[in-house]
């Protein structure tokens, strides 16, 4: 206690210590007091409200203890007096014992009595059943039947208890009443028939289910009284048990499996979506039945029945049956992706089994597979196995059908971007497309199967397209004047090579969850480049083969005399590139460098070929100053088709040999030719010894001499980015002599 009241005015000396920080606050104690007052009485008076409750509940507990303490002693008593009257009426019932006899013997005579009406108005009763049952008002109908069953049932059971061994008396009896097992069996026939009826009967007239199950769980009572009676007695009346209610659920699902067996109407052959139609209906048909189920038939039968729950199981088994059977046939590949779509998609799904209006009903999760594991495997198996017949023969197709609009006389279509194209990459994707979707709607790992199996495919068309390419080339040189549009459409194959990988990679991010290179993807991307840049190739093969007169003209006397062979090799050129601007990045900056560096080296192979030898050291100059005029034009029109690259050191090799041959002092000479060798590593000695052959002044010891030299010091080329004199060849001396020969011809 007084730790709590040192507590107490701690927390009070803190709090006034808060309120007190300032000076001008001390004006303020009075208000501060009052404040603090009002808040003590509040708490006090909320105190002594709690403690009042509190008394007040104890009291009343109190006194609810002492009226059950009170009613506790009254039942006591009352006890101990039911249990002296007890023992007091022993006696008096072993008393009446002969009374008791009397009773069940008066029973028994009033029994017979009764027996004795029915079975003088058997006859009368059968016909009147017999009506009824016609009638269809079965409710009535069983109970007379019962009424005759009853009558039967008792003299025989008394016959029994007599004379088990009196089999004549027991004949006698069954035969009078004969007509009432027949009466049963009648019944049940109309009772079997509502039942098959049900889905329409319950809709039409729930009342007549209904009395089909009271019947039904009638017989059940009374089949389950006889078997007790007969486990004490042995007796057992003749046609019990009827076990009607074990029939009535065989009979619901016989129906349900017919039911779903009568979904199919066509075949394959009178309709080729006969299994899309199948499935759509099955799907209906089951929805709607057990949405009838839910609503209107489940109040038709006990609850004990749990009848939604059976119905879902009986109409899942009778589905999973339907669809093994259609598993077994003969399916094609489409039949089967909508088989197995239904089955591992539609079936658990909203549209179905999980609609909104069951799943409050039953889980389907807890559903066992429509088909197992091995035959789910065999199918797609099968399809996959048809899918890669399929798309090998729809590639060719389509590859075929792109080969014939290659030999058209009109140019092929272009993109939004103005790149020639043609439709094959748009019929290959739309034909994965198509496939990756429908093996999508099936599950995750099947669609990456596929996915795998089209870029398997994709890799071999590649190497065929590849093929087909060359030949469209090799074609073309043998008359090269067909097809007319052979470039435009050379520059589509090239440009599909970009669609090709551009579809690739967009399907691989649509239906790939695996960022991890397959194994066909480095070869597609290693045979698209190959065909592009053979494409390519084949583009400037196509130029350099209109520049091959005008290259054999450079470094002639009639080039040296005023030839416009340069002016007409850059026009041609400029005029092929103004097609080739139709190619796609980056295969046209890639081809632009190409043809600069084949210009170029075209050039100095013409240099290299020494088709003449300058004869003095005017003619040197003439030659020089007009090689590097060229290799201005040369830089000219390259810089303007690669929108101002550089191109400078391609061009400045042109500049670099005049530069040999415009020396006027030949003792320099060595100098000029260590300068060009420092720029141009890959510069060999032939290639030194064919320039000094060109400018015509070097002699031989001279020759020797900067080779020699040139050769202690030779710098290595290796990781040049662009060698360009590596593939030049410098020809023998016959090759030189014709060469010569050659240009005094055209000349």
């Amino acid at each position: 206690m007084e730790e709590t009241n040192r507590e107490a005015v701690a927390t009070a000396v803190q709090r006034v210590a808060g309120m007190l920080q300032r000076s001008d606050q001390l004006d303020k104690v009075e208000q501060y007091r009052r404040r603090e007052a009002r808040k003590k009485a509040s708490v006090e008076a909320r105190l002594k409200a709690a403690i009042q409750s509190q008394l007040d509940g104890v009291r009343t507990g109190l006194t609810q203890l002492h009226n059950a303490l009170v009613d506790v002693k009254e039942i006591q008593g009352s006890l101990a007096d039911v249990s002296n009257d007890w023992r007091q009426s022993i006696n008096t019932i072993e008393n009446l014992k002969d009374v008791k006899d009397a009773v069940v013997q008066h029973s028994q005579l009033a029994s017979a009595v009764e027996n004795l009406k029915n079975i003088f108005s058997v006859p009368e009763i059968v016909m009147e059943t017999k009506q009824l049952i016609e009638q269809a008002d079965l409710l009535q109908a069983h109970r007379k039947l019962m009424d005759l069953e009853s009558s039967r049932d008792d003299l025989m059971y008394e016959q029994y208890r007599m004379d088990s061994r009196n089999t004549s008396d027991m004949s006698l009896i069954r035969i009078y009443f004969e007509d009432v097992q027949s009466l049963s069996d009648e019944l049940a026939k109309q009772l079997w028939m509502v039942l098959q009826r049900s889905m329409g009967t319950v809709r039409r007239d729930p009342t007549m289910l209904v009395s089909v199950v009271r019947i039904i769980e009638r017989e059940e009572k009374i089949d389950r009284r006889m078997l007790d009676r007969n486990k004490q007695t042995t007796f057992i009346p003749p046609g019990r048990p009827k076990q009607w209610k074990e029939k009535m659920f065989q009979m619901l699902e016989r129906t349900v499996s017919t039911r779903i067996e009568g979904t199919q109407s066509e075949t394959r052959e009178s309709d080729k979506m006969w299994l899309v139609r199948l499935l759509e209906l099955t799907r209906k048909y089951v929805l709607d039945d057990l949405i009838v189920v839910k609503n209107l038939m489940a109040q038709c039968f006990p609850p004990h029945y749990n009848t939604f729950h059976r119905f879902f199981c009986l109409y899942h088994q009778a589905v999973s049956a339907r669809v093994q059977e259609l598993a077994s046939e003969d399916l094609e590949a489409n039949e089967i992706v909508s088989l197995l779509t239904w089955v591992l998609n539609t079936y658990k799904s909203e549209d179905m089994m999980g609609h909104p209006d069951l799943r409050s009903e039953c889980d389907v999760n807890h559903l066992e597979p429509l088909l197992p594991q091995d035959v789910v495997d065999e199918l797609l198996s099968k399809y996959v196995q048809t899918f890669t017949s399929n798309i090998t023969g729809w590639l060719r197709k389509a590859l075929e059908t792109d080969k014939k609009d290659w030999q058209k006389d009109t140019e092929p279509e272009a993109d939004q971007d103005g790149y020639y194209q043609t439709t094959l990459p748009a019929i290959v994707f739309q034909m994965f497309e198509q496939n990756l979707q429908v093996a999508a709607q099936i599950n995750a790992e099947f669609k990456e199967q596929v996915l795998k199996l089209c870029l398997k495919q994709m890799n071999s068309f590649l190497i065929r397209y590849k093929e087909e390419a060359i030949a469209y080339k090799e074609d073309h040189l043998r008359d090269r004047q067909l097809p007319q549009c052979y470039v435009q459409y050379m520059i589509a194959i090239i440009n599909n090579c970009q669609t090709f990988k551009e579809s690739i990679n967009s399907l691989k991010r649509k239906y790939s969850q695996s960022a991890e290179p397959t194994a066909s993807d480095a070869n597609i991307e290693k045979t698209l480049n190959e065909v592009a840049k053979e494409g390519c190739q084949f583009l400037l093969d196509e130029v350099f083969l209109d520049l091959e007169l005008h290259l054999n003209e450079l470094l002639t006397r009639k080039w040296l005399l005023g030839s416009h062979a340069v002016d007409t090799i850059c026009v041609t050129v400029e005029d092929y590139f103004n097609d080739f601007n139709k190619i796609k990045k980056p295969f046209n900056l890639e081809m632009t460098s190409e043809a600069h560096r084949r210009v170029v080296v075209e050039y100095i192979k013409a240099v290299m070929q020494k088709r003449m030898a300058f004869k003095n050291a005017e003619e040197r100059r003439e030659g020089a100053d007009r090689m590097i005029k060229e290799a201005e034009q040369f830089k000219f029109l390259f810089k303007k088709l690669t929108a101002g690259e550089d191109t400078d050191r391609l061009c400045d090799s042109i500049a670099a040999i005049a530069e040999v041959f415009k020396l006027t002092d030949p003792t320099l000479l060595y100098l000029e030719v260590s300068t060009l060798v420092s720029k141009y590593p890959d510069i060999r000695e032939e290639h030194i010894l064919a320039l000094l052959a060109v400018r015509g002044d070097a002699t031989r010891d001279m020759r020797q001499t900067i080779i020699e030299t040139l050769s202690q010091n030779k710098p290595s080329y290796m990781g040049i980015m662009q060698p360009i004199f590596k593939d030049i060849t410098v020809p023998t001396t016959m090759t030189t002599m014709t060469s010569m020969a050659t240009a005094k011809l055209l000349k």
